[in-house]
């Protein structure tokens, strides 16, 4: 491992050890509008190091949020159909939970088009969005789902108590791994939070990541890699208590937390906290084989679908994800192995994956064209693909899916 200067998002210690570098990388949402048209795209460093005061796992380099999620920023929750089911059982599940009705007040950082909160909507529960990306937003407060267009923080959540609005429920699914002040984004729950309130916040989770070696869900929107271990130790310092959890299949594998003030702990979260002690999630001996692992798919991947060019096959790629942008700029996967990228988010197509150029065209160009193989690159929802693309299959399509190991299916 190589040491770091650098501090800690959450503690602040400088020992950091490095354990992953994937290199320099574009943004990887930062979809590209004309690869001809000079215009430039920048690169930033890409690694990944262990904080052994916390045991926090956290990438060095800070993009600049208003850089990140600018105004044209792509992702729209809406789109995918498992990600919408799974969110429904969520909320239905709160609701019946902490006996929710129209008294009460669900607050969502990073709602994005207002998928979730619009759930609450239907059961006459009031909601508040937060998000700082504009199409999103707007597409939320289109919907019905009252939106501020900002990003939150301390000082806002400051604001909605002075204004008499404290939450019931705070759902933060997918956002704390991205905010550069994270210790400034807890304290905002802490405060907005009713005293009897509960944060419910989904994470991926660090153990499948290592696990399985999902190295793509690596890239500059993604600051933080959380164990339960760090994120009790998070929470605590913002006198909140990480009192249950449940572990998900989703996005690779998942947590669901739930974070209040004074609730008693449950067994599920010490189970997982000895768990992570007893295979060593603590200490950074655990992550040090992890570089050799990501290269090795990397080696495989790309002998896979160089072989399969040299027979002549046609490739395409399925998801222009952000992870997928992590994956053809670390592997090198370019126009000369694959030949378009498809996706049903209609705002990424027409448009070009970061780095390599590959063009995003919609599914429908799989059936005009058949390739022979098609790259899962949001192999996180394969199941949701392969049930979507069964004409495509049903023709003598191949699915080659990249992590942990590359195969074809």
């Amino acid at each position: 491992m190589t040491p770091s200067t650098v501090g800690c998002r959450v503690c602040g210690a400088t020992d950091l050890e490095v354990f992953l570098d994937l290199g320099r990388t574009p943004l990887a949402d930062r979809l590209v509008s004309d690869p001809g048209g000079g215009e430039r795209e920048p690169t930033y460093p890409l690694e990944v190091a262990f904080c052994p005061q916390c045991t926090l796992v956290q990438i060095l380099e800070t993009v600049e949020p208003e850089t990140l999620f600018q105004d044209d920023y792509p992702y729209y929750s809406s789109f995918s159909p498992a990600l919408m089911e799974h969110t429904r059982r969520n909320v239905d599940d709160v609701i019946a939970e902490r006996g929710l009705g129209p008294d009460s007040f669900v607050v969502e950082p990073a709602s994005n088009d207002g998928y979730l909160l619009a759930v609450y909507r239907e059961h006459g529960i009031p909601v508040l969005g937060i998000d700082p990306a504009e199409g999103p937003a707007t597409a939320a407060a289109e919907r019905g789902v009252p939106t501020i267009n900002t990003f939150f923080t301390r000082s806002l959540a400051d604001e909605l108590v002075a204004e008499g609005r404290r939450a019931d429920v705070i759902h933060a699914n997918n956002v704390l791994a991205h905010v550069a002040d994270t210790n400034g984004f807890v304290s905002a729950i802490a405060a907005l939070l009713k005293p009897d309130g509960v944060a419910v916040i989904e994470v991926p989770y660090l153990r499948d990541l290592i696990a399985h070696c999902e190295f793509d869900t690596i890239y500059h929107e993604h600051l933080c890699y959380f164990s339960v271990t760090a994120l009790d130790h998070l929470f605590s310092r913002h006198g909140l208590i990480l009192y249950d959890l449940r572990e998900l299949a989703i996005h690779g594998g998942s947590l669901r937390l739930f974070v209040s003030r004074g609730e008693s702990r449950r067994p599920a979260v010490d189970a997982l906290l000895t768990e992570e002690r007893r295979v060593g999630m603590d200490r950074a001996e655990f992550y040090r084989d992890f570089h050799r692992r990501v290269d090795e798919v990397r080696t495989r991947l790309s002998t896979m679908l160089r072989g399969l060019r040299a027979e002549g096959r046609r490739i395409a790629a399925y998801g222009a994800a952000a992870k997928g942008s992590t994956l053809i700029n670390y592997v090198g996967i370019g126009p000369d192995l694959v030949d378009f990228v498809v996706d049903r988010n209609v705002h990424k197509q027409g448009r070009y994956m970061p780095g390599q150029h590959l063009p995003i065209h919609a599914p429908e160009r799989l059936l005009a064209e058949q390739p022979d193989h098609l790259l899962l690159l949001a192999w996180n929802f394969a199941d949701e693909i392969m049930e979507q693309q069964a004409e495509y299959r049903a023709r003598g399509g191949r699915f080659i899916v990249p992590v942990p190991e590359p195969r074809i299916v």
